[in-house]
């Protein structure tokens, strides 16, 4: 995931296709999809109307969407239910890292450090629902 390679431009729309329906589903606001992606307002406009046309993002920002899709894997993997998969970002969490925050509300601080992290506690959850 934390890979120094950069993908080929046909998988960079695929990944960015699905990380923004994936945030999209978490019911995010542009803002929040923006600073998640690390794009501007402009890029996400043009990504929602045809993910293809988005030419070039750089390996941090193709990190974000692989951290993205591996938040929804992990989520995907916890729940049997699709609609807790979707709701369950939105959701104020107790554990001491959220601080009684979403995971939706972290993740958009826009730093790679909370995106990371996020991930981080969604997929032990992964580990514990099936350990």
């Amino acid at each position: 995931m934390m890979s120094d390679q950069l993908l080929t431009q046909e998988q960079t729309t695929v990944g960015l296709k699905a990380a923004l329906r994936i945030i999209s589903a978490w019911q995010a606001s542009s803002d929040q999809a923006c600073k998640i992606l690390r794009i501007s307002p402009s890029t996400l406009r043009r990504a929602a109307a045809d993910p293809g046309s988005v030419r070039r993002l750089d390996q941090d920002q193709q990190q974000r969407i692989g951290l993205v899709l591996g938040v929804h894997a992990s989520l995907r993997e916890v729940f049997t239910n699709q609609a807790n998969v979707t709701s369950f970002p939105r959701l104020q969490n107790g554990n001491a890292f959220f601080e009684g925050r979403s995971p939706l509300e972290v993740m958009a601080q826009g730093d790679m450090i909370s995106l990371y992290e996020t991930f981080k506690r969604i997929d032990q959850l992964r580990h514990l629902a099936h350990g």
